[in-house]
């Protein structure tokens, strides 16, 4: 096993298959991620492209994965930094070609300043060419001029790609299916997020900055070799009904709810969990309320969650189980199934219940398959996410509901029996997080 929890063998297969599905005409281009400035010569942390990670687990930038189907010398093929001691001194140790080739199983590797010299070699004679346009501009140009060196020799034969295809209407379908070893990997980043999690309930306590209930997040993540997957969300009061919340400065005070949106990366691979808990360890009657519909709302969704069921009933579910819990709260007024059509409900939730999940937070797949939503089968994995959030202006509702904003948030496994939940083990409902905050 590599140090990025897969095997070699297991990029190799992923790379096969890809091409099998591309066809033995077509070429596949594969850029790493640009790096990125921070600040004047200080940088971004790096972060791999999750399709040349997916691809090949190769963590380096300045490198192009390029996939030719059939090609006798080899089919998978790396342009990468070569090796230099001076920048090594700097920057760290690199694979170079031949570590391409040794560690990573690539067929070839060149260096990456050959790009130029060697792609448009390869593009001719293939017809159709996969690649993420639009990703990379710069990389694009890069393309479009190779490709127009080939048509410049036409005249002499050459015969240069015909069709350009984006390359992740194949592959994102492969990513959405996790094998054994991708899952593996998550249940990791699930457990130690919800150590994390644990860690930041018993961390919380009348006037804690949300900004200490975050760096208990994240010694948590790096304490077990993992990274935020996405930027840590911690709310309290009125700015848990901040959907992407990211300031983090507010104090808590007595009374209020800390909503925590974060999740751990550990080897490419992201957790998403949501709680919401009381800064004092016990719920209003009016929080406590609004919470236990949350829970009605996820567990209705949850129970959508097996093979065959459209992706969207779980959605569907959600929001009729939170729709009747307004309306009997008075915060909505009028019939369920209006409610329901006309959207009112969205006043208090407006986003989805879920997203797929894996190396992107977000992770790629499409949701509707001809038109259609697509049905649930093993080996996705989901988030489910039901929340209210009412904001501390709200003037339409009495004054024991404003800013009370709430989101339960669970990563969720289709298996062959049903599902899996892969962060079941942090408390979810309000009494259990009660006696869990209340613990000496």
């Amino acid at each position: 096993m590599s140090a990025t929890g897969i095997s070699a063998q297991t990029y190799a297969r992923r790379r096969r298959q890809l091409m099998r599905m591309a066809g033995g005409d077509a070429i596949v281009v594969v850029p790493a991620a640009p790096e990125r400035i921070r600040s004047r010569d200080t940088h971004y942390p790096y972060r791999q492209d999750s399709d040349l990670w997916y691809l090949s687990g190769f963590a380096e930038p300045e490198a192009v994965l390029v996939l030719v189907p059939g090609r006798k010398h080899g089919e998978s093929l790396l342009f990468c930094r070569e090796r230099d001691p001076e920048r090594e001194g700097w920057d760290g140790p690199r694979a170079g070609p031949e570590g391409a080739v040794d560690n990573h199983g690539m067929d070839d590797a060149y260096p990456f300043d050959d790009l130029d010299e060697i792609l448009p070699g390869l593009l001719e004679g293939r017809s159709r060419v996969y690649y993420h346009f639009g990703r990379d501009v710069e990389f694009d140009i890069k393309l479009i001029g190779w490709v127009n060196r080939v048509r410049a020799q036409m005249r002499m034969g050459a015969q240069p790609p015909h069709e350009f295809l984006e390359l992740g209407h194949l592959l994102d379908e492969m990513r959405l299916f996790k094998d054994r070893d991708e899952l593996r990997l998550m249940q990791r980043a699930a457990d130690i997020s919800v150590e994390a999690h644990r860690m930041a309930m018993r961390a919380a306590r009348p006037g804690v900055h949300e900004y200490e209930l975050q760096a208990e997040l994240e010694r948590v993540f790096r304490s077990h070799d993992a990274e935020p997957a996405y930027g840590s969300i911690v709310g309290a009061g009125g700015n848990a009904c901040v959907l992407h919340y990211r300031t983090n400065k507010a104090q808590a005070k007595a009374g209020e709810l800390v909503l925590i949106d974060a999740g751990a990366e550990y080897r490419g691979y992201a957790a998403d969990i949501t709680r919401t808990f009381p800064v004092g360890g016990r719920f209003t009657k009016a929080q406590r309320a609004l919470h236990d519909l949350v829970g009605d709302a996820q567990r209705a969704a949850l129970a959508q969650a097996r093979p065959g069921v459209p992706y969207e009933a779980g959605h569907h579910a959600a929001v009729e189980t939170l729709t009747e819990g307004l309306l009997r709260l008075g915060l909505l007024k009028g019939a369920l199934e209006k409610n329901i059509a006309e959207g009112h409900y969205k006043r208090f939730y407006r986003h989805k219940t879920g997203h797929w999940l894996g190396l992107d937070v977000h992770d790629v797949g499409e949701y509707r398959v001809d038109g259609e939503s697509r049905l649930l089968e093993p080996g996705m994995v989901f988030t489910i996410e039901p929340g209210l959030y009412i904001p501390a202006d709200d003037k339409t509702v009495h004054e024991t509901w404003r800013g009370i904003g709430i989101r339960t948030e669970d990563d969720v496994l289709i298996t062959k029996e049903g599902h899996k939940v892969l962060t079941d083990k942090l408390v979810r409902d309000a009494e259990a997080i009660e006696a869990f905050m209340a613990q000496p």
